[in-house]
């Protein structure tokens, strides 16, 4: 039986685990990655980079969990048991389908103990699926705005929060400055802010 592949994350990520995609075959990765605009964070991927290069040997299994997860509800056998107090999903890739977020959710709705935060762009889906599906209550949506210098206060209709990003030097206030994330939890935390800004690195 095929399993979703957990990784345990580095850098400011480092001491969380994530259920991650292959942005390089994800298409809405893809088109928004060669867009050209110069204002959109996609144009300036970290995960594109990385896949792409030094990170190249976890594109593999990172396929593996785009595939399995867009492709067929999982069994209740198939959700793995998450014994982490906080979970990161897609450090990699972006929701592929409501397929994907249907599993997303169903992996938060078996792991009720931990509290599970989704970065997306893909307000689309969102919007289609949580008009007839109740959010967990250990899910944390948060919008990724993909537009630089354009700080959104107010999160879209299901979001807990916006991830915006600045220019560096940029005299917007950030409270998100480069710490590691398990120092910070701010993203991870249910209520609180609904704007987290960082600059663009």
């Amino acid at each position: 039986m095929q399993t979703i592949h957990i990784s345990t994350m580095s850098g400011k990520l480092k001491g969380l685990r994530s259920i991650s995609t292959n942005t390089l075959t994800n298409p809405y990765c893809i088109k928004q990655s060669a867009c050209g605009d110069n204002d959109n964070i996609c144009t300036k991927c970290y995960s594109v980079n990385m896949l792409s290069t030094f990170r190249k040997n976890t594109a593999p299994a990172l396929q593996r969990n785009s595939d399995l997860l867009a492709s067929r509800l999982l069994t209740d056998r198939e959700i793995p048991f998450i014994n982490e107090r906080i979970f990161r999903y897609d450090a990699h890739g972006e929701l592929i389908n409501d397929t994907h977020l249907a599993n997303l959710v169903k992996i938060a709705q078996l792991n009720e103990g931990c509290t599970f935060a989704l970065w997306t762009k893909r307000n689309d889906l969102i919007a289609k699926y949580f008009k007839d599906n109740a959010k967990p209550a250990n899910l944390v949506l948060i919008y990724s705005n993909p537009k630089i210098d354009r700080v959104m206060a107010k999160p879209p209709k299901h979001f807990d929060r916006t991830f915006n990003n600045v220019s560096k030097g940029s005299a917007v206030e950030q409270n998100c400055t480069g710490q590691k994330c398990m120092d910070c939890q701010l993203c991870y935390t249910v209520g609180g802010t609904d704007t987290i800004v960082e600059a663009v690195k």
